[in-house]
């Protein structure tokens, strides 16, 4: 059996916090039936004590589904309950009038009336507050709230009290029900929040792959664009080329298949590049993440002089440990260092929202990935908690093992664009020495007008 913590733990952030509020106005409930029981066994005899308990409690069930349902109504997961909001202001208005009733008229003096008055007080605070939950705008809030609190007056008239007594209570009960309904509306807004930023930061983290995509996109048609436009200018002049029975039509083939090997490299140059990760930049881009995430960052040591390879395999350490920090947990600090010892680069990563480990076996694929990773540059990692509550990650690379890492985007487009140059003006050069002069190319596909004099 799992541990009773280990369901909350599993909870996102909002739906913690929609858990916490909607069991915070459950126990406006309880605390209705705890606060007038109590009143009633102190202060009134045992008949009258469970007469006002049983209002209580059957107020207190009203209150619960409609409570329930208005918050899932707030966060649009069901329609309005119009009846059941209903149902609880009857409920309340009853519940109000009996409990003035016997409070001005029941046996047992003083402690009747202490007791019933309340239940009077505590049905119109918590019922108003309540129902504002259902309520579409504040300006509806603030009328309902008004006409409990002018009704508490009127009946309070009603059953002889003096004027005086009637605005006190009327007074009581707008304050009253006025600062449930302002909580009840605040941690509505606070929940949606909450959602909200959720949200945003899921959408931010689709827009950033979005973007990483396009930007691999365009790299690969900087790198590509301009050879395959050779590579069909040149097919097709040896295609002209052996309709003719020259022979330059082999080597112009030869130099087209020279050419696509040449981009299949480039291609993988461009993919290496496009997977490097930067450790500076990698850390920079954490620290500035928690941040933003309310988590404090604190980084040492500097990370300038690495050569590249150990700076890729780092920097992605970092990128995963702060996944880790920001999905897996809920801390409120991390601790980023990176130092030198020995001919060696160890990077260490701590929090402390590091949450109870999970039955089965540890690890995930993330871990795997970077133990892979680091492998291939002779390095190793180590994961696990190291006290409660508290995570630490820890990688090591050599500094002389690590490869340079891969070949950037932006120099291979240079090479390619001279390159693809070089191979237009051979083909056009050689396409002359055969007899035929090459008019041009309309791009990659298109025709390459030419032929013999």
């Amino acid at each position: 059996m799992g541990r009773p913590g280990r369901w909350w733990q599993r909870k996102s952030t909002p739906a913690k916090v929609e858990t916490y509020t909607r069991w915070s106005f459950h126990s406006f409930a309880l605390l209705e039936i705890v606060t007038v029981g109590l009143t009633a066994l102190q202060h009134a005899g045992p008949r009258i004590a469970g007469l006002l308990i049983l209002l209580v409690v059957g107020h207190a069930a009203v209150m619960l589904p409609t409570t329930a349902r208005s918050l899932d109504w707030t966060r649009g997961r069901r329609e309005q309950p119009v009846r059941l909001l209903w149902a609880l202001a009857a409920t309340t208005g009853v519940v109000a009038m009996a409990a003035a009733a016997l409070a001005e008229h029941g046996p047992g003096g003083e402690g009747t009336s202490e007791a019933a008055g309340a239940a009077f007080g505590m049905v119109l605070c918590f019922g108003p507050g309540l129902i504002a939950l259902g309520v579409r705008t504040r300006r509806r809030v603030c009328a309902m709230v008004a006409g409990f609190g002018a009704g508490a007056g009127l009946i309070a008239l009603a059953w002889g009290m003096t004027a005086t007594a009637a605005a006190s209570t009327a007074l009581i009960v707008l304050v009253g029900g006025g600062f449930v309904a302002f909580t009840s509306v605040f941690s509505v807004r606070l929940l949606n929040a909450v959602y909200a930023l959720d949200e945003a930061r899921e959408t931010r983290a689709r827009l950033a792959v979005a973007e990483e995509r396009l930007r691999f996109g365009r790299d690969l048609h900087d790198v590509m664009g301009r050879n395959l436009a050779v590579i069909a200018l040149k097919s097709e002049l040896a295609v002209r080329l052996a309709r003719r029975g020259r022979p330059e039509a082999v080597e112009q083939m030869i130099e087209v298949q020279r050419i696509a090997q040449e981009s299949q490299r480039e291609v993988r140059d461009v993919v290496r590049g496009y997977r490097e990760a930067d450790l500076e930049v990698e850390i920079m881009g954490a620290r500035g993440v928690l941040t933003a995430a309310g988590i404090d960052c604190e980084v040492t040591g500097d990370p300038a002089g690495l050569p590249a390879g150990a700076q890729s395999a780092l920097g992605w350490v970092v990128r995963e440990a702060t996944t880790n920090v920001l999905r897996h947990g809920d801390a409120k600090t991390c601790a980023v260092t990176v130092r030198r010892a020995e001919g060696r680069v160890v990077l260490t990563v701590e929090n402390d929202g590091a949450p109870e480990p999970a039955a089965g076996p540890p690890g995930g694929s993330g871990l795997a990935g970077l133990r892979e990773r680091l492998s291939a540059v002779d390095g190793t990692l180590e994961a696990g908690a190291i006290g409660k509550g508290v995570f630490r990650l820890r990688a090591e690379v050599p500094v002389g093992g690590a490869g340079a890492g891969g070949v950037g985007v932006g120099g291979r487009a240079d090479d390619s664009s001279g390159a693809g140059e070089a191979w237009v003006t051979g083909g056009v050069a050689e396409a002359r020495a055969g007899g035929g002069p090459a008019r041009g190319a309309t791009g990659a596909g298109g025709p390459a007008a030419g032929g013999a004099a």
